[in-house]
């Protein structure tokens, strides 16, 4: 049973910086896409980021492309989401998930992923 845990949440001024992490207890093939959700009160689970480490292909919600970029360190089985130029909508809780796949056409899926962290709070004040 793989075991995901994130780090780095916390409080931030619009415009400013944080950076999450990821500690994944076991890089294998069950986690060949590690990902990046967040689910703000009152609305559904979305997808933010997605790597499918294995191809070097990265994924990115409109929204967050060109501000938010995801990284992996393989050696410290560690996922990242580098979060700048932060805005108020990007208030929510932060997940971290790994699944054995995924693609353009399935990486903002929930059920691409078998694996969820218990998630970080990310609040951004305007």
């Amino acid at each position: 049973q793989e075991q995901l845990v994130e780090f780095g949440g916390g409080s931030v001024e619009a415009g400013g910086s944080l950076r999450l992490s990821c500690a994944v207890s076991d890089l294998s093939v069950r986690t060949n896409c590690l990902a990046w959700f967040r689910q703000a009160p009152g609305k559904e689970r979305e997808g933010v980021a997605a790597l499918y480490y294995a191809f070097k292909n990265e994924y990115y919600a409109t929204g967050v492309r060109g501000r938010f970029t995801i990284s992996e360190d393989n050696a410290k089985k560690m996922v990242y989401l580098q979060m700048n130029t932060l805005k108020p909508d990007d208030n929510a809780v932060y997940y971290c998930a790994a699944g054995p796949a995924c693609s353009a056409e399935t990486w903002s899926r929930l059920a691409t992923y078998n694996y969820w962290g218990q998630g970080t709070q990310v609040t951004v004040s305007s």
